[in-house]
């Protein structure tokens, strides 16, 4: 039976400032199974590291929570916001307390989450180990969850310090992150060094070991491979495997606008345009038979080249620009781009359907309305 550990309904957030409203994420509805890699992917603006600082139940400042619902393992996430603005002050504190709650208990134990431009997250002036035992501390008294790798016939302990006494905190914390750390690539003096004696490889590998160490139900990973050079992306990508061939992550949402990266780790791909969830289809659907006409003009601005290394198709751009999330359309998004658009396209969003009987592929596209 397909487990579900992530459930999103209807979510949306937005961001607040000087500049108005913007409405980043707006009305986002998916699921995800345990066991599932899942791409997030569309151009940069769409709102994929928004839904990703949502998803984690703990967004950055200006990014507000909307509406809608995140679930984590049966968990919410999120207060309903109520209709009466008089009750708003009391909600806000609420749902505040529960932020701080969530961010205790849900993240890395729950879920691992590396942020886009990790590399840059860290504090210069702090070793690596000042991170892993500030991290670790949070673990002491709880009860650690286990799981038996694929792999291997092992039980494998997320819990890692709930044995350990506080006067050996140091000693024992260092040496069992030491053996993760490994289990990356990663030699065990890097936890002695400072993010500027690393390479970009190095620090990404480190901020994935800090995300992982308690073994969380999901890991989310925003843009893991951007600033790279490809042989270290590469590598990235048989981290992340690694990581699931040794039943240390099971599941994870990997977000990015690069499609060709995407197609060497994913199972399963999220399409978002303009704040809004366009297309949910298999990876290799998306590549050769995608449903919306974003999608396929994303994937036909994919460049790919013959061994030669000449160009195998030229490049098609799609024209025009992305609606103004300001003040973002009733209709779709995508209509001023679209050269397959109807009246009804501009009037109202689509819903949901499904062209592909006994498949979970869906697309918000008026094209496909019976």
């Amino acid at each position: 039976m397909t487990e579900v550990v992530l459930k999103v309904e209807d979510l949306k957030g937005v961001y607040r400032g000087s500049f108005g409203t913007v409405y980043a994420v707006d009305g986002v509805s998916f699921n995800v199974n345990k066991g599932d890699i899942i791409a997030i992917a569309g151009e940069s603006g769409c709102g994929k590291s928004s839904l990703a600082e949502l998803l984690t139940g703990s967004p950055m400042p200006m990014l507000h929570y909307e509406s809608g619902q995140v679930t984590v393992n049966e968990t919410p996430l999120y207060l309903p916001k109520p209709e009466d603005k008089s009750k708003l002050g009391n909600w806000e504190k609420e749902q505040e307390e529960l932020t701080n709650e969530t961010r205790k208990e849900i993240l890395c134990k729950i879920i691992g989450y590396v942020p886009q431009s990790s590399q840059d997250s860290l504090n210069p002036v702090k070793k690596i180990r000042s991170f892993l035992l500030d991290v670790m501390k949070q673990r002491i008294g709880t009860k650690p969850r286990k799981r038996i790798s694929k792999r291997k016939d092992e039980v494998i302990e997320d819990g890692l310090v709930e044995d350990i006494k506080p006067g050996n905190l140091r000693s024992e914390v260092l040496n069992r992150v030491k053996d993760h750390f490994g289990k990356l690539g990663l030699d065990e003096d890097v936890i002695n060094r400072y993010p500027h004696e690393l390479s970009g490889g190095m620090k990404q590998r480190a901020v994935i070991g800090i995300s992982t160490l308690w073994n969380p139900l999901i890991l989310i990973a925003d843009e893991p491979t951007s600033a790279l050079d490809v042989t270290t992306q590469k590598l990235l990508i048989e981290t992340f495997m690694h990581l699931r061939e040794l039943g240390i992550v099971e599941t994870i949402l990997y977000i990015s606008h690069d499609i060709p990266t995407l197609a060497q780790i994913c199972n399963k791909c999220i399409i978002m345009y303009a704040g809004k969830l366009v297309e949910y289809n298999d990876m290799q659907n998306i590549i050769n038979s995608p449903l919306h006409p974003y999608t396929e003009g994303l994937v036909h601005s994919i460049a790919s080249f013959n061994p030669d290394g000449s160009a195998e198709t030229d490049l098609t751009a799609i024209p025009g620009r992305p609606p103004n999330l300001r003040n973002p359309p009733i209709g779709c998004g995508f209509y001023d781009r679209c050269t397959k658009r109807m009246d009804i396209c501009k009037e109202e969003f689509p819903p949901f359907y499904t062209p592909n009987e006994g498949e979970e592929s869906k697309v918000a596209c008026w094209l496909y309305k019976k």
